[in-house]
């Protein structure tokens, strides 16, 4: 047994070695002074955000790009009140979500495909906030570069707890991990909250059709199609100015349904890079688990385990510090804590995933 968690950690480092080889290789982009040109459609699903949708879209109002070149599409996925636009500045509709699938986000932009003219579309999410300069960045992007698909980077808004440091290392690692696998040629995994994408793009690979069973996954489904079948239009906008804000989870329960519904659709992955990738980090996590329990019941010599736990930390460490200078102006919080639940976490949620059930929006899907 020790022997293959030895096998285990040194195929874990390998690998977190490589997302941070890929992660160096995807450059940070500065936009230029291109005079903008790329229409855009935002499109924002929703179901009660009242608190949240008019900081959104102040965000939308402070963009610095002609209000003539984008519009906004708010699609309502049922919401106990409805919601008034009043004195916008500029276009905004709001339209009912048409529910056919059991993914109420994939049928809201399905949804509001059907009312696009602009060549453009651009999700985000309601509880978001943009930056200034979100829509400039990704046009001048656009306009250098022959792409028809560009994820972005996502990042919390965080408060002084626990909690929310905890939130911040979970998807600072996710975040560098998809850099990582950008760099390595193998994309797999997105942010809804800030993904572009062409609408002919999305009417070739028909949609979200093949895998609109399962309730989350708008984003990386519909990356992971058009990188198996159209692998050169398909491209990450490592911007600073392009990092859209969202909001943590307010405590664990929310949280870890939220990570449960993200890693129930790893078994669906289109690609066999992100199946294995998954497998690897679930297993190098396992073996944390594992060798801190028989550390504890004296089973194994605790120096071993020491060993495992060390290495394991310096990778991630280093991943980890490299997103974060890019998503960030801050250090890292609540580091060593963090590093030690995470496993124990990541592990349960993972094995939850796979035959229990999460509540999302006021619903409970079943995996």
């Amino acid at each position: 047994m020790i022997w293959f968690l030895f096998f285990i950690l040194s195929i874990y480092v390998i690998t977190i070695g490589l997302l941070i080889y890929g992660f160096t290789k995807v450059k940070n982009y500065q936009k230029e002074d291109l005079k903008p040109r790329t229409s855009f459609t935002i499109i924002v699903p929703f179901r009660d955000e009242e608190e949240n949708l008019p900081n959104l879209l102040q965000s939308f109002s402070n963009l610095n790009y002609p209000k003539n070149l984008f519009e906004v599409i708010l699609v309502d996925d049922n919401s106990s009140e409805k919601i008034q636009i009043l004195n916008s500045k500029f276009q905004v509709f709001i339209i009912d979500n048409i529910r056919v699938s059991n993914s109420p986000k994939k049928d809201a932009i399905a949804t509001a495909m059907q009312h696009i003219k602009t060549k453009w579309v651009i999700t985000t999410d309601a509880d978001c906030l943009v930056p200034k300069n979100w829509l400039l960045t990704f046009d001048n992007y656009i306009q250098q570069h022959d792409v028809s698909i560009l994820a972005g980077a996502v990042t919390y808004q965080c408060e002084n707890s626990f909690l929310d440091h905890f939130q911040q290392l979970d998807l600072t690692s996710l975040q560098g991990a998809t850099i990582g696998s950008f760099g390595l040629g193998n994309a797999f995994m997105c942010n809804g909250a800030n993904f572009a994408y062409t609408k002919s793009l999305f009417e070739k690979l028909n949609g979200f059709d093949g895998n609109n069973k399962i309730a989350s996954g708008d984003d990386v489904f519909l990356l992971q199609k058009a990188a198996n079948l159209f692998p050169d239009k398909v491209d990450y906008l490592k911007a600073k100015e392009a990092i859209v804000i969202t909001k943590p989870t307010e405590n664990w329960k929310s949280l870890f349904y939220q990570r449960v519904r993200w890693a129930a659709k790893t078994s669906s992955y289109q690609s066999n890079f992100g199946k294995v990738l998954g497998l690897i980090v679930l297993f190098g996590n396992l073996g944390f688990v594992i060798g801190f329990l028989f550390c504890v019941l004296a089973i194994w010599p605790c120096p071993f385990f020491v060993l495992l736990a060390f290495s394991k930390f310096i990778i991630d460490f280093i991943l980890l510090y490299k997103t974060n200078q890019f998503l960030t102006k801050t250090r890292i919080k609540s580091l060593v804590l963090s590093s030690l639940l995470y496993p124990f976490f990541s592990s349960t949620v993972a094995l939850y995933s796979l035959f229990g059930t999460y509540e999302w929006k006021g619903r409970r899907f079943r995996n």
